[in-house]
Parts: structure tokens; sequence; C-alpha cells
């Protein structure tokens, strides 16, 4: 059968590009938003795309950023990174994708742009559990987009910040994001999107990138609300992001002695192999602690949306992570060690309340001093396939639950990206759930029509989404999270 295509065009800065429709809704893939980050461009700020002759076409992903290949016994994996389509990589990778119900330029229709997770090692703005078809649907212009991974976005070193006139280095990742807004003000009119009414939205690390960019004064004037699912740039487990100094040695020590010119010589998929990176404090897009900015109630006053999953932990505990519990009066309450099926509840229950349930409740806390905030709970536990090649959690307990990412595809309404037995309660609650984001993203409040009544967070109460529907409930161990407030980080290595 002959597949008919429905051609979409729209002029930008740069140029023509000529999209596609699917469906009703116009597609445009592949868009570069800054030059190719290559050769001597390895490990500089991003630069505006240069200009093309003629029709570009934009009907096809641009390539992922360089990363490792995931794990495919992980429920990550298969959660996440299991798409259909075979993974082209290059570090030629600063593409962004459009998605619109209606491309006219005077139609002003608000504007969603996503950011992936995976750890800063993962990920990619064409995976199809980010389609933006369905938000699309519901009257918004999607955007998701590629960011440099691993070393190749964050490394940070002596010799690179020798060469930066600000002294800077890492956070090309970061400054990659930047780009994508800045090219979304200047070019969303002509996919029918309003630059003045731009939601920044991602989870895990994306999320976390959304909290510092609320820090960075180069990007407040880039996005109107925020929504972060799962992770935080603030009361992180592991601490304050890393100073110049730190981060400069860590990458020393990665570098080997090797210098800037051998480098930027060598092959890209050998830099991202080895080692983990992420943001610091620059100098340039992050120019102080993005805690230390909260703390003094000093972030972007934009509305904000933010909440975690039940079983955040299930991915990542194991007993020996039991040797950080902290210290406190209080703590064999809360984290209690009687027995072994005890001790291993509590791993896991410690590290998603540390590494994930904390922070962002304490993101949704500080927040709501400057700015509008709601919190959410998800419940569900997605109904995983039979016979899915899934390694046992490590903490030694069965099941892996509501998992870390499992609200992704309800909040997208991307439920078909993954071939699992979802039920009329899943497809329902992806429809609420992604109805509910959407609102957010048009008014900068999740409230309104037949939509549940979501209270403006005060520190104990979040809106609950799960199996049994949704409703307003308590902010889950509400004791544990106190007691984590109370403790000095770092709590992990």
């Amino acid at each position: 059968m002959i597949r008919t295509i429905r051609v979409i065009r729209a002029t930008i800065g740069a140029g023509r590009l000529a999209g596609e429709y699917d469906g009703e809704i116009g597609v445009f893939r592949g868009i570069p938003f800054a030059e190719p980050p290559v050769g001597e461009l390895r490990w500089r700020p991003p630069r505006p795309p240069a200009p093309w002759d003629g029709e570009r076409r934009a009907d096809a992903f641009g390539p992922a950023p360089l990363q490792p290949q995931p794990p495919r016994d992980s429920i990550m994996y298969h959660a996440n990174f299991a798409d259909r389509r075979a993974l082209v990589m290059s570090e030629d990778c600063l593409y962004l994708n459009v998605w619109t119900p209606d491309p006219a330029p005077g139609a002003r229709l608000p504007v969603m742009v996503w950011i992936h997770g995976g750890g800063n090692r993962y990920g990619h703005g064409g995976q199809e559990i980010h389609d933006g078809r369905a938000q699309a649907r519901r009257g918004l212009v999607v955007v998701t987009l590629n960011h440099r991974l691993g070393a190749l976005g964050f490394l940070a070193h002596p010799e690179l910040a020798a060469e930066d006139d600000l002294g800077a280095s890492g956070n090309y990742g970061l400054l990659d994001i930047v780009a994508a807004l800045t090219w979304v003000r200047e070019n969303i009119t002509a996919f029918g999107g309003d630059p003045g009414r731009v939601t920044l939205a991602g989870n895990s690390a994306g999320a976390a990138h959304i909290c510092h960019l609320m820090a960075a004064p180069a990007a407040r004037h880039l996005f109107h609300a925020a929504i972060g699912q799962s992770a935080s740039g603030i009361g992180r487990a592991e601490g304050p992001l890393p100073d110049r100094t730190a981060a400069q040695k860590h990458g020393l020590r990665w570098a080997e002695d090797r210098g800037l010119d051998v480098l930027r010589r060598l092959d890209g998929v050998e830099l991202v192999l080895k080692g983990h990176f992420g943001p610091v404090v620059d100098g340039r897009v992050l120019t102080e602690p993005t805690d230390a900015v909260f703390g003094s109630a000093r972030q972007h006053a934009v509305p904000l949306l933010v909440g975690t999953n039940d079983d955040e932990g299930s991915v990542y505990a194991s007993p020996d992570i039991l040797r950080r519990l902290p210290v406190e009066p209080g703590t064999d309450a809360v984290y209690p060690l009687r027995d072994g099926d005890e001790v291993r509840r509590t791993a896991r229950r410690f590290t998603g309340e540390s590494r994930f349930a904390y922070p962002v409740w304490h993101w949704a806390r500080t927040h709501a001093a400057v700015a509008p905030a709601w919190m959410y709970r998800f419940t569900r536990t997605p109904p995983l396939p039979p016979g899915l090649p899934l390694a046992p959690p490590r903490d030694g307990l069965p099941g892996y639950g509501v998992h870390h990412t499992a609200e992704l595809p309800y909040t997208l309404d991307t439920l078909a990206a993954r071939a699992w037995p979802w039920t009329d309660a899943d497809r329902e609650l992806a429809r609420t759930m992604a109805d509910t984001w959407a609102r957010f993203v048009t008014r900068h409040d999740p409230n309104g029509g037949a939509l549940p009544a979501w209270p403006v967070f005060t520190g104990e109460r979040a809106m609950v989404f799960g199996a049994d529907g949704v409703a307003t409930g308590p902010v889950r161990r509400l004791d544990a999270l106190r007691l984590l407030d109370r403790v000095p980080r770092p709590l992990l290595d």
C-alpha cells in the first residue's frame, strides 16, 4: 500500500522547511538549532545554525547524541529506550522536532518544550515515548530536542576554561537547551506557537536541568512555567553541584593527562563510554550553586508543577546503601531494620526518598514561597508484559512497583509506544494526566473544566494519580522527608 504524504511547510530565520502531516498534526523533524558541535566546536557553547538555500526536508529525526547502549535487561531500557526504530547516533546531534495542530503564524498556541531524561548518559528527543502528537491534539505546540551527553556534554577541564572568555567549562548540554529555547523564542510563531507562553517540561535528568535553568540568569526570559517529573536540581542526595575547581579536577582525572588537543581528536564514541558527568557551577550558565539561588528565593518565579512516583528507588536500591542512613533521632522509626525483608524495604525507601522524593518535595516547598506550585504522587503500577527480559531489582524485593519514570507514558499519553497489556483504567488515567498537563501548559494552572480540583502546594498535600482514580491526598511518608530535611548533604556517594 502506497502511503500518501501531505507536506506541511514553514519558514524560519535559517530558511524554508518541509515537514509532513501525521493525521491532523503537522510534524517537523530534525530541525537544526545550532551548528554541529564537532571538530573545533567540540566543548564550546553552541552557535546558531547556518542558513540554507532552498527548502530543507524536515521529515526525519536528526541523529541522537552519542551515548552508550543501556542494559537491555533493565526496566529503564524497556520503559524508556526500547524504540522500534534503530538508534542512529552522531556527535552532530543538535536537532529538535515540532508537532503543531495549527501552523498558522497567528495561532498563538501554548508551547511545551520537553527535555528527555537518561541520567545525562542516555536519551534523545526522537524517542517514541516522547512523541508529541497526543499533546498537540490537545492544542499545544510540542518541541522535543537533543543535547550533548556524557563527557561531550558536561566535561569541565582547566584547558577548556582557559580558552573561554568567562573562564567557564562544562554544562555544554545545558547550553544546548538554552540554545534550543532561544530558537523557540525566535521561530516558534512559524509553527503556530506563542513565544510568550512557553512551558519547559521534563522528567528525571531533564527535570533536574529545568530546576538548574530556573536558577540560571541566561534562561529566565525564555520560559514562563515549568514541569519537573521525578528529579530536582536542589536538595540532591549527592550534595550541591561541584564548583569550578572540583569539576575541573574531576575532568583532569578523567582525561588521564591527555591535553585538549588530543581530546579533540579522539573519536566521540570513546569519550561518552567512560565516566559520569552532569551539571556544575561553570561560571557561564550557572554562576552560583542552584541550592543557594533557591535558598535565597532568587529563582525564576514561574508557576511550577512537580511530583514523584511511589517506588522511585526500586531501580537503584541495594542493601549496602543503608550505610548512608542518617544518624538522627527518629531514624529507627522512619527507616526500621528489624529483619531481612524490612532491611530490603528500607533500602528501597531510603534510595527513593533521598534521591527523588525529598529533592522534589524540597523543590516544590522552596518554590511555593515565590510562585504557585502544585505537587503530585503517581501510584499506578504499570502492567509489565510477561516474559520481559528484566534483571530482578537489586534490593531483592519482587517487582519494580511504581518505578522511576513509570508516569512518563501517562503524562504524555504515549501508552501506544509500549506494547504492554494496558487496561481501560490505564488509558483513562493517561487521558486525565495528559489533559491536566495540557491545561497547565495552556493556563499555567492545572485546574479547570472537568479536571479534579488541585490545590496549590503548601507542604503536606498532593494530587494522587493512581489505579483508584485521581484525588488529593497526603504527601507520602512526610516524616521521612522531614527527617531528610534535617540532614546535611551528601547522603549518597
